[in-house]
């Protein structure tokens, strides 16, 4: 049976892969599609165990809203040349849509969803055989709120979900919340969200620090309290300078804008940024 172009060109839709990689899979199956599929699959395994050892530190960021839920996903790459190629962007986009779709708990559960003719694993193997790097599906973050936004920074290398405690949230302060996080890593939204173990540790640090500067030990204590302080000024959400008007705090920004506004959660999810 003679391989047509469009028989090649649907095949590499389907796949991704390169032009030739589909032209030598049909010819080899006789023009089965099934059987060139699984050619291909394997070609990606192999080419994943090869590349096991090789770090995907680029990638491609995306994020996306629906009725009250929110999902973030990075599918990693090694370069950035590939991470800007539309065939790879397109692949997060169809990723983060079953994890809309399906809102899968874990990263293991989206992976072993349904996509195409297999699993989004299997989707990834695939194209692995097609660009030669490695892929892997890096992060995936959710949540759910009676109102959510989220924030992509320019380059897909960041982007941000927040959810908030009522509806019909005014768009832009929903969007500087989240542009707050992208821009300030907070670790939580409040000082209370904070693990007993973190702040023992930055007291700890801050005790240490005042003793080798000299520091008399009976105000050590004194000392350390304002240096936890500061960390959470640092690093809750709440009371962190607003980026675009240090005179306020975040939690002074919302409440001008709606006293009975609050954060509810958020995720930060970052590559090379």
């Amino acid at each position: 049976m003679a391989v047509t172009m469009a028989d090649i060109q649907h095949l590499r839709k389907m796949t991704g892969a390169g032009m030739m990689d589909c032209k030598n899979a049909l010819t080899e199956t006789n023009g089965d599609f099934d059987k060139a599929v699984e050619i291909i699959r394997k070609k990606g395994q192999a080419v994943a165990a090869k590349r096991e050892d090789r770090e995907a530190s680029e990638g491609c960021v995306l994020a996306k809203t629906e009725n009250g839920h929110a999902a973030v996903v990075a599918l990693q790459c090694e370069t950035d040349f590939v991470a800007k190629n539309e065939g790879f962007i397109a692949l997060t986009e169809q990723i983060l849509d079953v994890a809309m779709s399906e809102k899968p708990k874990t990263i293991g559960e989206l992976l072993a969803l349904p996509l195409e003719d297999g699993t989004v694993s299997e989707l990834i193997t695939a194209r692995i055989g097609a660009t030669g790097e490695k892929m892997e599906l890096g992060y995936y973050e959710q949540i759910t709120a009676p109102s959510v936004f989220a924030y992509i920074h320019p380059g897909n290398k960041l982007a941000t979900i927040v959810g908030f405690n009522k509806e019909n949230v005014d768009a832009d302060v929903a969007k500087d919340v989240a542009m707050q996080i992208a821009a300030m890593n907070p670790i939580a939204i409040t000082s209370d969200e904070i693990p007993d173990n973190v702040k023992e540790t930055e007291m700890k640090i801050a005790r240490e620090k005042a003793l080798e500067g000299g520091k008399p030990e009976h105000i050590l204590d004194r000392i350390a309290e304002g240096a936890l302080q500061k960390f959470y000024k640092e690093s809750t959400l709440m009371q962190q300078e607003y980026v675009k008007d240090s005179k306020l705090t975040i939690e002074e920004f919302i409440k001008q804008n709606d006293k009975e506004l609050k954060v509810t959660a958020f995720k930060r999810v970052s590559l090379n940024v």
